[in-house]
């Protein structure tokens, strides 16, 4: 079962797709930020990719709108249909399972393994256990805890998202501390669904790394160039079209400084993004309607031990 600890007055109950979900929202005075909650009957997200905590509608400073409904298709156990800067942990021991065995996906719980096959994002798989979720809202800040335990994993998982006082900064703090017998060992990456006011994703969009790029492009090679730290477009992306690179920092190279930049020349604004973990590797998506850039990070906590890393969001305007 799933409880959900109401603090908040602005925590509501509102309509999105002409059905019902849990929803709160926080503001310093300057930003506001919009979330569905994690709930298993009545939840916005229930699919079996997307880690449950922090689903983002909307995030606004000033003028502008930094995330949104990129998707046009909905249910709730479609794999994507998540918004903001959700985070994707990598399933643990599902691979090796048997078929019918089970496999953990931080932030969502253990997962039924139903044939011989590898875990794939897109398919949505049966959940044996969801654990227990709690959420806290205050006036600036909002925290997420999942508590889950059975015969093989225990392990409590907070993500505390803030806005900090009078500045355009957003702060999202982990920490994941192993309460069980098993090393919890994997990787996490934050898909980052930028749908900055609204606008096509074309030319205005970029995304400056830390390093180099010599990735290679399966998807939209003939749109998208990786020119020194930056990946560019060409021209306006058009439905179904859509750009797919990974690991762009090329083959071998590990530990890099987790900084992007992500700016729109159209809307004027742009966003720089710290973690105070080093990138694993960065794979870069996007299409039509959202521009996603991919860090991933490892993540490892030993029985007894807490895994904690903070990314920082940190929203201006562009000369």
């Amino acid at each position: 079962m799933i409880r959900i600890i109401y603090i908040f007055t602005a925590l509501i109950i509102s309509t999105m797709q002409n059905q019902k979900f849990p929803q709160a929202e926080i503001s310093n005075g300057i930003m506001s930020a919009k979330f569905l909650l994690p709930e298993v009957k009545n939840g916005y997200y229930q699919g079996t990719r997307f880690d449950w905590a922090g689903n983002m509608p909307s995030l606004k400073w000033g003028r502008h709108e930094y995330f949104g409904q990129w998707y046009e298709v909905y249910r709730p156990d479609i794999h994507d249909v998540v918004m903001g800067p959700v985070d994707a942990f990598q399933p643990i021991d599902f691979n090796e399972a048997q078929p019918g065995g089970k496999g953990l996906i931080i932030g969502i719980g253990t997962l039924r393994k139903p044939d011989d096959k590898p875990y794939t994002f897109t398919h949505t798989y049966d959940v044996i256990d969801y654990g227990k979720w709690k959420v806290k809202a205050k006036k600036s800040e909002i925290s997420f805890n999942h508590l889950f335990k059975d015969n093989d994993y225990s392990y409590e998982y907070e993500k505390v998202i803030r806005l900090l006082k009078d500045k355009p900064v957003m702060v999202i703090e982990h920490r994941l501390k192993n309460n069980g017998k098993r090393t919890l060992e994997t990787t996490c990456y934050n898909h980052n669904f930028f749908v900055i006011d609204n606008l096509p994703v074309g030319p205005a969009y970029s995304a400056e790394f830390s390093f180099p790029l010599k990735g290679k492009f399966t998807d939209g090679g003939d749109i998208a160039s990786m020119n020194g730290k930056k990946m560019v477009l060409g021209r306006e992306l058009v439905k179904p079209e859509t750009v797919f690179s990974g690991a762009i920092q090329g083959e071998g190279v590990t530990d890099m400084a987790y900084e992007i930049r992500v700016e729109n020349t159209a809307a004027r604004t742009g966003v720089r993004i710290k973690c105070d973990k080093p990138l694993a590797f960065v794979n870069f998506w996007c299409c039509h309607t959202t521009f996603c850039p991919e860090p991933y990070i490892r993540v490892k906590a030993e029985p007894g031990k807490t895994f904690e890393y903070t990314i920082t969001y940190e929203f201006y305007e562009l000369k």
